[in-house]
């Protein structure tokens, strides 16, 4: 079973609109920048974890943004972010050096718009679509 136009855009919409928050992170992680030494530092993974969260993210967005990968990318960028938000939850807290809030907001909002994206492409799965296709 294919997508249907407007299950197509949405999907489209939701994956731009996802790997455009990864991305944005990034120059961050890369550089170094306070608020993310801040970050991993508070969680004891700094440096590793912020470079190795970035790689992961970096990779999420390609997969995202190639239409045969992007159940792959949607799958990464629920892990990687499913681990920030526990993160936020357990340690660093929703708000983070006065930001209002902003990186929880923006790690649920692409945490969701992964999830939407995977379950309307969800066929697509690699080894687990075949299976749901058959039923």
């Amino acid at each position: 079973m294919t997508l249907s136009p407007t299950q197509r855009i949405v999907s489209w919409i939701l994956q731009v609109i996802v790997a455009v928050i990864l991305f944005q992170t990034l120059f961050f992680k890369f550089t170094g920048a306070e608020e993310s030494k801040y970050i991993f530092t508070k969680l004891g993974m700094e440096p590793w974890g912020r470079i190795g969260s970035g790689v992961a993210e970096l990779i999420a967005v390609c997969l995202l943004l190639h239409p045969r990968t992007v159940t792959l990318g949607a799958i990464l960028t629920l892990g990687v972010l499913g681990g920030a938000i526990v993160s936020h939850l357990t340690k660093l807290g929703i708000v983070v050096k006065d930001d209002g809030g902003l990186l929880f907001a923006l790690a649920l909002t692409a945490f969701t718009g992964s999830a939407i994206v995977l379950v309307l492409r969800m066929r697509e799965i690699p080894w687990l679509g075949a299976k749901l296709a058959m039923n």
